[in-house]
C-alpha cells in the first residue's frame, strides 16, 4: 500500500478492544494507524477488587478467540468461572421434571459449555496486550460530534470532534460505542426498537447449596430468572422482571431481597443470601437497518442488542468483531480500500442475518415463556420434552451457542 489507512475505532468495551487487537495484530499492522476513542477512563482490575457487578457467559468459540490474540491467559490466571452443566426449567414446572432442560459438558465433547467472565477483566485482558502494539489509546476522551463526508476522492476522510479541541481525521470509523451509539446517531443510520417492558436486575448472591459449576435458568410469566456461577462460589443474579419488580428489588434490605431471590429460584440452591452490589437497567432489542456506509462500521451493541436470557449479547458482539478484521484484511491483501462501502457490505452480509436471527428467537423465547396460556403452555413443556430428546438437533443448537457454528 502507498499510503497508510487511519482507522479509528470509537468505544473501548470488549469488542471494540478486540476488532483493535486483531487488526493490531494483523500482516497489514504496519499500513494502518489504529486509534482507539473512549470517553470513560481506562478500566481497572485488580484481584484484590470484590467479583465486578457485569459479567459476561463467554462461549468456547469466543474463548478460543482470545486465546488467539494472546489475552485468554491473563484471564485464566486471574478468576473465572467455567461451567460444566446448564439447567432451564418453566415456573410451572419443577426443577428436575423430564421438562427440564438439561445440557451437560460431557454430552457435547467439550471440556465446558462456557465461562463466566467480569466485563472489566476482559477489558484489561485485551488492553494488557494492545499496549505492546503501538494502538493509539484514548481514554477519558469525550467526542464533540462526528462529521461524515460522503464524497469519494482524495479528501474524503471523516473528522473525529473531540471535546478538548482536537480532531481526529479517519478513513474509517468503527462504531463499537454500544446501544447509544454516537457514531450510529452521527451517521443517520436509522434502528427498529423493540422494548420489553422488562428491567434487568443483577447482583451477587452466597447460595446455601453449592453451585456445582452449573447455571440455572428459571422462566416467570414476568421475565426469566438467571442464576450464574462465580470462582468464589457466590452466584451472579441476572433476573429480567417488570418495572415495578426490579424497583422493589433494588429498595428493599439484603434479607428482604434474600428472601426475594429464594422464592423466585423455587429453593434451586436453597437460601440464597445477598452479598454483592445491585444495579437495573431497562431492556430492549434494537437492530440497526444499515451496518456499514462509505468509511463507516458497526459493531456489537451500536449495531444490534438483545435479550440476556441466552447470555449471547458479548458473543454476537465479539463475532462482529472477527468478522469485520477478518473482511478488512482480506480486502487489504487484495489491493482494496477497506473503507470503501462494497467492502464493508461484505461483513454486514456475514453478520446482520445471524445478528437479526438470534435477536428474533430471543424475543420470541422470551413472549412464549411470558405467556400465561395453558394451550402454550402444554406445548412448551411438550416442546421442552421432546428437545431434551432431539439429539442432532439439540446438538445444533447447542454446537451455536458455544460459537462452533457460528461461520
Amino acid at each position: 500500500m502507498n499510503e497508510r489507512i487511519d482507522i479509528v475505532v470509537v468505544g473501548a468495551g470488549v469488542t471494540g478492544l478486540t476488532v483493535a487487537l486483531l487488526l493490531a495484530q494483523s500482516e497489514f499492522a504496519a499500513d494502518l494507524r489504529i486509534r482507539i476513542v473512549d470517553a470513560a477512563e481506562r478500566p481497572v482490575w485488580s484481584p484484590d477488587d470484590d467479583v465486578a457487578l457485569r459479567v459476561s457467559a463467554v462461549s468456547g468459540g469466543t474463548a478460543r478467540l482470545l486465546s488467539d490474540i494472546g489475552a485468554w491467559s491473563s484471564i485464566e490466571a486471574a478468576r473465572f468461572c467455567p461451567y460444566d452443566h446448564m439447567r432451564v426449567w418453566d415456573e410451572a414446572l419443577e426443577p428436575g421434571s423430564s421438562s427440564t432442560l438439561c445440557f451437560d459438558a460431557d454430552e457435547f465433547a467439550v471440556q465446558h459449555l462456557g465461562y463466566i467472565v467480569e466485563n472489566v477483566l476482559l477489558q484489561h485482558a485485551l488492553l494488557e496486550v494492545l499496549d505492546d502494539l503501538g494502538v493509539e489509546l484514548y481514554f477519558g476522551t469525550p467526542i464533540s460530534a462526528i462529521n461524515f463526508n460522503d464524497d469519494i476522492g482524495n479528501d474524503s476522510r471523516h473528522c473525529v470532534h473531540l471535546k478538548s479541541g482536537s480532531d481526529i481525521e479517519a478513513d474509517l470509523i468503527i462504531g463499537a460505542d454500544g446501544g447509544r451509539s454516537l457514531v450510529r446517531e452521527s451517521a443517520g443510520i436509522d434502528v427498529s426498537r423493540r422494548p420489553y417492558e422488562q428491567t434487568a436486575f443483577v447482583t451477587h448472591v452466597s447460595p446455601e447449596e453449592s453451585h456445582a459449576k452449573t447455571a440455572w435458568q428459571r422462566f416467570l410469566r414476568e421475565g426469566p430468572l438467571g442464576l450464574l456461577p462465580l470462582a468464589d462460589g457466590r452466584l451472579s443474579i441476572v433476573w429480567s422482571t417488570i418495572p415495578d419488580r426490579a424497583a422493589q428489588a433494588m429498595q428493599c434490605s439484603d434479607v428482604e431481597l434474600g428472601e426475594m431471590l429464594t422464592e423466585t429460584s423455587d429453593h434451586v440452591l436453597g437460601q440464597l443470601t445477598v452479598n454483592g452490589p445491585r444495579g437495573a437497567f431497562p431492556l430492549g432489542a434494537q437492530h440497526a437497518k444499515d451496518y456499514v456506509r462509505r468509511g463507516i462500521a458497526l459493531i456489537g451493541d451500536a449495531a444490534h442488542t438483545v435479550h440476556p436470557l441466552a447470555g449471547q449479547g458479548a458473543n454476537l458482539g465479539l463475532q462482529d468483531a472477527e468478522e469485520l478484521a477478518t473482511v478488512i484484511i482480506a480486502a487489504l491483501r487484495a489491493g482494496e480500500h477497506p473503507a470503501d462501502r462494497p467492502v464493508l457490505r461484505r461483513y454486514e452480509r456475514a453478520r446482520k442475518g445471524a445478528n437479526a436471527t438470534m435477536m428474533h428467537f430471543m424475543t420470541g423465547l422470551n413472549r412464549l415463556f411470558a405467556s400465561d396460556s395453558s394451550v402454550l403452555g402444554e406445548l412448551r413443556r411438550t416442546g421442552m420434552q421432546l428437545f431434551n430428546r432431539s439429539g442432532p438437533v439439540k446438538k445444533r443448537v447447542v454446537g451455536v451457542a458455544l460459537g462452533d457454528g457460528r461461520r
